[in-house]
């Protein structure tokens, strides 16, 4: 068996793919697209190009676009296979991937009206939304926990992995070996979902190391800290903006402060999920109750989320959007991309970030080179849209609310594989986060963890 990985690997947390060759079968395990500066994304091209055709079958972690986002481009190259993933794993991959056409479109349409001024050829966007609905045409269901065939004598098995709705660790056995390809992992003890489920037998285990190189702080002051932030914004009458993934955060806030309103924390103000892929993103959710952990499955059953939620507004247009500016006093904006390197969020950052009493809240992973990541190490000037703007809001990093497993938690996942001495390869991380991580596991299991470069092929 040989496995070569065609995105984050060598440094690069985006772009997840693996390319596995067996005997029998060629496939790939995810198929995502690099995020990121201009670095990252000028990586962006059709993993296994030459043998898209002839693949066997797409297998999907979770749906996430550093995860699902090049599909597109492998039916653009051929293939027609089937694209396996979990029940709520494919419903919220079209409709990331759907938007992510629809951003790109936009995206090409401005950039072209400068190329057309300067007398420049054209721009095309990486695919279309034709290509989107011709390669969700592959998705095809697998349940948890049950072996689904690949190939001749392969098979694969989905289980939990706490990170998103759907999201799943993936065992491959094939050529009599055992390889498992942990995808993102969530963190213990978050709410909503259902905790990760570790594989106990493997020979090989690509794991992730996002956060290999620290602690979150624990949820419960993680909520303690966001409490005071709204308490604060709140009584000083401040704008909130917080760049939202569309799937998980976005939810996770909302019924944080459904919470503190039904306990009377604060009086409820105005609350925007602005975004229209989270506000697909939250009605999914709630089609998958049998994903939710008991918690969340308590706080539904004690009170009447509706009524706590009566300030919420889900702004799916551009009009709606752009209403929002007017709007004085508190409010609480949720508004995409998640590392500030598209969308909405752009627009409102554009217009608050020089104002004093504005809160911006990151909650999530801000890759190298992106804005979000600018702002977090302290940027006093950015540029938007080819604007520079002052930064005299106050920036708030929440690690606690992000979807991926600190450095214990990812030691946790492995430890009950780790008897049989499989063969570790740390992939998803920027080389310290990886280089701590291998630390960590030889300290703690005796093992030493490689970190693969990309596109360099590893034989089992």
């Amino acid at each position: 068996m040989r496995i070569t990985p065609c995105g984050a690997a060598g440094g690069e947390v985006t772009g997840s793919a693996y390319l596995v060759e067996s005997g029998s079968a060629q496939f790939l395990i995810d198929c995502g697209l690099f995020q990121g500066g201009r670095r990252s994304e000028a990586l962006n091209v059709c993993p296994a190009q030459s043998s898209a055709s002839t693949l066997a079958a797409v297998l999907l972690t979770h749906a996430h676009l550093d995860h699902v986002g090049r599909l597109p481009l492998l039916y653009q190259a051929g293939f027609r296979g089937p694209i396996l993933g979990t029940p709520a794993t494919l419903e919220l991959a079209g409709l990331i991937l759907r938007d992510a056409a629809r951003v790109q479109l936009f995206d090409v349409e401005r950039k072209n009206r400068r190329l057309e001024r300067a007398g420049k050829p054209a721009a095309r966007p990486l695919y279309t939304p034709d290509e989107v609905e011709q390669t969700l045409r592959l998705l095809r269901p697998v349940p948890y926990r049950t072996p689904v065939p690949i190939g001749p004598g392969i098979e694969a098995v989905w289980q939990e992995a706490g990170h998103m709705l759907g999201s799943a660790s993936i065992l491959v056995t094939a050529s009599g070996r055992k390889v498992v390809f942990s995808g993102d992992l969530g963190p213990l003890h978050a709410p909503i979902l259902r905790e990760f489920e570790p594989f106990a037998d493997a020979d090989t285990v690509f794991l992730e190391s996002t956060y290999g190189d620290r602690e979150h702080r624990s949820f419960s002051q993680t909520v303690a800290e966001f409490q005071g932030i709204v308490e604060e914004a709140a009584r000083d009458g401040g704008r909130m903006l917080v760049p939202t993934f569309a799937v998980g955060r976005a939810q996770l806030l909302t019924v944080l402060l459904a919470e503190m309103f039904r306990k009377g924390r604060v009086t409820p103000f105005p609350v925007f999920l602005d975004s229209p892929m989270a506000i697909e993103a939250s009605k999914i959710l709630h089609r998958h109750p049998e994903l939710f952990d008991r918690e969340m499955h308590e706080f539904l059953k004690n009170g009447n989320l509706e009524d706590d939620l009566r300030t919420l507004r889900c702004t799916a247009s551009a009009e709606e959007s752009r209403q929002i500016n007017q709007t004085r006093g508190a409010c609480f904006v949720m508004a995409g991309a998640g590392m500030c390197n598209a969308g909405r969020i752009l627009h409102h950052l554009r217009h608050n970030l020089w104002k004093p009493d504005t809160h911006v809240i990151i909650v999530g992973f801000q890759s190298r080179d992106s804005l979000g990541r600018r702002l977090i190490e302290g940027a006093r000037e950015v540029r938007i849209f080819g604007e520079p703007v002052q930064v005299k809001a106050k920036i708030h990093t929440l690690g606690g609310f992000s979807a991926h497993a600190g450095q214990s938690d990812l030691l946790r996942w492995l430890a009950p594989v780790a008897h049989r001495h499989p063969r570790i390869l740390l992939t998803h991380g920027e080389d310290n986060a990886r280089s701590a991580l291998a630390t960590k596991i030889r300290d703690q299991f005796g093992l030493d963890a490689a970190l693969p470069a990309l596109n360099v092929p590893i034989d089992l």
